[in-house]
């Protein structure tokens, strides 16, 4: 599988999606460690992608995103920003609402199917 088609894939199945550096339990950057813990300060379950594990992914997901920095939020096949955008939103309220919808989406898929 093309490294492209590996990350469309990861975004088409996943509704909420961190690319960072390292986990959320051990984060290898402040960027990624800000970003994941806001995310869990949600309250809603991710996936994520340790960018330093998937060197092919790290080099294709710019190019694809056309955006040049991780982390990189993804929720429901859009991008959605890197830390900044991430804590900004969360400051103003609008991530937790977005995250617990599109959470809440996924888990009716879920029920439904």
């Amino acid at each position: 599988m093309k490294t492209i088609d590996k990350i469309k894939q990861q975004i088409e199945k996943n509704t909420i999606l961190l690319y960072m550096k390292g986990s959320p339990k051990q984060p290898s950057c402040g960027f990624s460690s800000q970003s994941s813990q806001t995310l869990i300060a949600c309250g809603e379950k991710f996936a994520y992608v340790d960018i330093l594990q998937n060197p092919d992914i790290r080099a294709e997901l710019p190019v694809y995103a056309e955006w040049p920095t991780f982390p990189q939020l993804w929720i429901e096949g859009e991008l959605i920003g890197g830390c900044d955008i991430i804590l900004e939103m969360f400051q103003k309220g609008e991530l937790q609402s977005i995250v617990k919808n599109a959470a809440a989406r996924r888990d009716n898929e879920k029920i439904i199917k």
